[in-house]
C-alpha cells in the first residue's frame, strides 16, 4: 500500500489498523446475485463481456433520510461483492449524520438508462456502461462507482463553444457550488474515502462529475480478477492505508488527494 513513501509506518501496524474496518460479514446477507437477480440483471442491465459477472455482484440494502427528513427503509444499491461491506458501513453513516438521499434504487429500474436514472435523482452504483461520452468501461460496470443525489451534484461537460452542460439539465440549478447546502456531495468526499471511495469526479477539470466517486481503474482490474476473500482483503488494506495516511500515526498527516494516490 506504499505506507512508506508517506510516513514509514511499519507493516507490522497494520494488523492493529484493521479494526477500523468492517468485519465481512458486517450486516449482509450472503453473496452475489440469486437465479432471479441474475436474470433481471441479465435482462436490462448487465452485457456479454462485462468486467464481473452475477456472482461478483451484491445488493447492499439500507436506511436512508429523504430530504423531508423522513426515514426510508427500502434503499437498495448493487456493488462489487469486495466493497459490499464498506459501502454497508458507509450508507450506515450517512443515515446516522442525517445526510439525505433522494432515493437510492437498482439500475435495472431503469433498464440501465443513466439520463432516466439521473433525471429521477436516483443514488446508484453498478450499471454495465462505457463513461459518459466516451468508450472506455465505466467504472460502474465493475460496481465500484458510486453517484448520489444526481439533481444537487450533477455532472457538467463543456459544449463546443465552451458553455457549460448539465447532466440531469435540472442540475444547472445547482452548478455554483454550495458545500452546506442539503445532499452536496462536498459534504461527504472525506467518508467515501475513508471506506474506499477514494477518487471523487468533483475534482476533475473535464468533465466534473460531482455525483461520482469511485476506486482507481488500476484497483477496480486487480479486484475483478480475485477470489471474494482475496478481494475484499485487498480492498480493506486499502481502507487501512488511507485512515492510516489520514490520521498520521506518529507522523505528520497528509492530504486528502495525496493519501488516495497512495492507497489506490
Amino acid at each position: 500500500m506504499r505506507l512508506s513513501m508517506l510516513c514509514r509506518l511499519p507493516l507490522l501496524a497494520l494488523p492493529l489498523l484493521v479494526g477500523l474496518v468492517p468485519p465481512a460479514h458486517a450486516q449482509l446477507a450472503g453473496t452475489g446475485l440469486d437465479s432471479r437477480q441474475c436474470e433481471l440483471v441479465k435482462q436490462r442491465v448487465l452485457q456479454p463481456g462485462a468486467p464481473v459477472d452475477c456472482a461478483q455482484l451484491q445488493v447492499v440494502r439500507f436506511a436512508y433520510v429523504d430530504f423531508d427528513k423522513v426515514r426510508h427503509d427500502d434503499g437498495e444499491i448493487m456493488v462489487m461483492a469486495a466493497v459490499a461491506p464498506q459501502v454497508k458501513a458507509l450508507f450506515d453513516e450517512l443515515l446516522k449524520r442525517g445526510f439525505p438521499l433522494a432515493q437510492a434504487r437498482l439500475m435495472e429500474h431503469y433498464q440501465g438508462n443513466d439520463d432516466a436514472s439521473m433525471a429521477d435523482n436516483n443514488t446508484s452504483a453498478f450499471n454495465d456502461r462505457p463513461i459518459t461520452g466516451g468508450k472506455a468501461i465505466s467504472l460502474h460496470a465493475y460496481g465500484l462507482a458510486i453517484d448520489i443525489n444526481p439533481l444537487q451534484n450533477p455532472y457538467v461537460r463543456r459544449d463546443a463553444q465552451g458553455r457549460p452542460v448539465y447532466s440531469p439539465p435540472d442540475g444547472q440549478a445547482y452548478g455554483q457550488r454550495m458545500a452546506s447546502r442539503a445532499g452536496s456531495s462536498e459534504q461527504v468526499v472525506e467518508l467515501f474515502a475513508q471506506h474506499g471511495f477514494l477518487i471523487w469526479g468533483g475534482d476533475w477539470k473535464k468533465p466534473i462529475d460531482y455525483q461520482h466517486f469511485q476506486v482507481s481503474r488500476s484497483m477496480a482490474e486487480r479486484l475483478a480478477k480475485l477470489p471474494l476473500p482475496q478481494a475484499r482483503q485487498l480492498f480493506g488494506h486499502s481502507v487501512v492505508a488511507y485512515r492510516a495516511c489520514r490520521s498520521g500515526h506518529g507522523c505528520k498527516p497528509n492530504d486528502r488527494k495525496t493519501c488516495a494516490a497512495a492507497a489506490g
